[in-house]
């Protein structure tokens, strides 16, 4: 499938980014090689493949939850540059 310099431009400016003449032809050259090999995939025949979510066999690791000491609040305060008696203080934004 062959994409036009002016599609690139037409999505460029949706998306609002700008690109030079030199990006959008390099882009047009670049999504037509994508859609040309996803047309060359899409004729293998999958009707009886399973869906898979990885193809390595992994499976996510999982370590139990162990209670440990953590920081007090001076120590996670030491670096504010202000605070307040239990939290850092952060200058108000919003007019």
């Amino acid at each position: 499938m062959q994409i036009t310099k002016h599609e690139v431009e037409k999505v460029a400016k949706l998306a609002r980014l700008e690109v030079t003449a030199a990006e959008t032809e390099m882009f047009a050259k670049q999504l037509s090689q994508i859609l040309t090999h996803v047309e060359q995939l899409n004729r293998y025949d999958t009707a009886g493949v399973e869906p898979t979510s990885t193809v390595l066999g992994q499976v996510n690791v999982f370590r139990d939850d162990v209670v440990r000491r953590s920081l007090t609040v001076d120590q996670a305060l030491a670096n504010a540059p202000e605070r307040e008696a239990d939290g850092f203080c952060v200058p108000k934004i919003i007019e």
